[in-house]
């Protein structure tokens, strides 16, 4: 059977630093010890910004707009490390507007406002990498497939085509 997952990241801002969660709390998760992105699987009926929005609020306790999301674009996470492959599709996000108080506890890990500088230097994704810098660079909607396995970044495909700007 194969494994096909819908999830959202978003990436908010604050003084050149984003809302980052470094998952520790959770068995098996497939990004332990990683820093990511707010997000996370979409429920029935979701489309990508009424995802963002429930899971920003669930794992933060902020509140966004969905008018004040910018949709990045969609990264293809590819896992070959086992058959059938696992395939994710994340829709990334990004805000510089929320409203409320960051909960003091997140069920997922630990929340930390991390300077944009210091993000590449925290466990991470390498494929993280590339999008963050799109992000910052305020790039139109893309496209990415990151393609691993064992936890090794083997290719990207930018639209379509081979990118191996990182690799």
């Amino acid at each position: 059977m194969q494994t096909l997952v819908n999830t959202t990241l978003c990436y908010i801002e604050k003084k050149r630093c984003y809302l980052m969660l470094h998952r520790t709390k959770k068995e098996h998760d497939y990004n332990h010890d990683k820093w990511i992105g707010i997000g996370g699987k979409f429920e029935n009926g979701e489309e990508p910004r009424d995802c963002a929005v429930r899971e920003v609020f669930e794992e933060t306790g902020l509140t966004v707009e969905p008018g004040d999301l910018q949709y990045c674009g969609v990264v293809t996470f590819v896992d070959t490390s086992s058959e059938p492959c696992y395939t994710e599709f994340m829709h990334i996000f990004h805000t510089q507007r929320f409203e409320g108080n960051l909960k003091a506890d997140c069920d997922e890990g630990s929340l930390e406002w991390v300077p944009v500088e210091k993000l590449n230097t925290l466990p991470h994704w390498q494929g993280d990498e590339i999008f963050l810098d799109f992000i910052a660079q305020r790039r139109p909607f893309f496209s990415l497939k990151l393609i691993y396995k064992n936890n090794v970044l083997l290719q990207t495909f930018l639209d379509g085509k081979e990118y191996k700007h990182f690799i």
